[in-house]
């Protein structure tokens, strides 16, 4: 984005006050706009970088972002309802996860997750490209932090049991993706198991650019729908990939025929993805077995 661009306040959409209420976001539309430039400026140095750079970009611009913005919703979540996201998302992996579990959540932000899975597995370790949110001082004594660097996982081959991440996938650089899922399958022992979590591009965008545009172009830097994932996942070596769909925690198989059934009906008629029922079943819950 250049700087002319830069001074040009950026067009709200015609239902952003909509979407602010279903978010929750009461922040002034200043302060909304703000963010959105930010992010999106350092979104374009991310897709304009090198593979080569990208290494030491990711953790820049996610660390000026948290920096920059005090009131970035990483920030400012409620701690109760964020501590109910916990509970639900501890649900949907309680049947994979034993006293000899060896956890990896990837993406792990502030770690909460991953402490709270610490006290139901042998080890629990939290990746990301930065540890700006995480408080150590209450980290379990079997909890780790592992600083990535791109798209390297800095752990022995099947070193893990069950992989964990969610709101990740979609915040890589598309050339990183499939490099990502290749180190996923790696550090996983065979017969172990990743479940990723991310949005549907068809019920997108999903990041800060909701408001502005209608495709992704913050640090959303690719949305994914069923069929995307399924080859993904499947070219990266993943023997079986399954879809689910959860509701508070309880998860059940979504055959992929009919997903993509479905998603292709929402992306003739986009305005299905205003319902919420719709929205949240195409939520992309896949589970990828080595």
């Amino acid at each position: 984005m250049d700087r002319k661009s830069q001074d040009i306040l950026p067009a709200l959409r015609p239902d952003y006050q909509k979407t602010r209420r279903q978010r929750g976001d009461d922040r002034p539309v200043d302060r909304i706009r703000a963010h959105y430039q930010l992010e999106r400026r350092l979104a374009e140095h991310l897709l304009q970088s090198s593979r080569q750079e990208r290494a030491a970009v990711y953790s820049a611009v996610y660390a000026e972002l948290f920096t920059a913005l005090a009131d970035h919703p990483q920030h400012t979540t409620d701690r109760t309802g964020h501590g109910e996201q916990i509970s639900i998302e501890l649900d949907i992996l309680r049947s994979f996860l034993t006293p000899r579990t060896r956890f990896l959540e990837l993406g792990c932000g502030d770690a909460r997750l991953s402490y709270a899975a610490a006290g139901m597995v042998q080890s629990a370790t939290g990746l990301d490209v930065t540890d700006a949110l995480i408080d150590f001082a209450q980290a379990p004594s079997n909890f780790h932090f592992v600083r990535t660097i791109g798209t390297n996982i800095d752990l022995a081959s099947d070193a893990v049991d069950v992989a964990y991440s969610n709101q990740l996938m979609e915040h890589l650089h598309p050339e990183d993706a499939q490099a990502q899922l290749a180190e996923i399958v790696r550090v996983l022992r065979p017969g172990g198991l990743y479940w990723c979590r991310t949005p549907n591009r068809v019920t997108g965008p999903h990041d800060v650019s909701r408001y502005f545009d209608y495709t992704a172009t913050g640090f959303h830097l690719r949305e994914y729908d069923f069929r995307s994932m399924q080859r993904l996942f499947t070219q990266t070596g993943f023997r079986r990939v399954r879809f689910y769909t959860t509701v508070r925690g309880v998860k059940t198989r979504f055959p992929y025929s009919l997903a993509a059934t479905i998603e292709t009906l929402v992306a003739r008629f986009p305005w299905l993805a205003n319902l919420n029922k719709i929205s949240h079943l195409l939520d992309l819950n896949v589970l990828g077995y080595k």
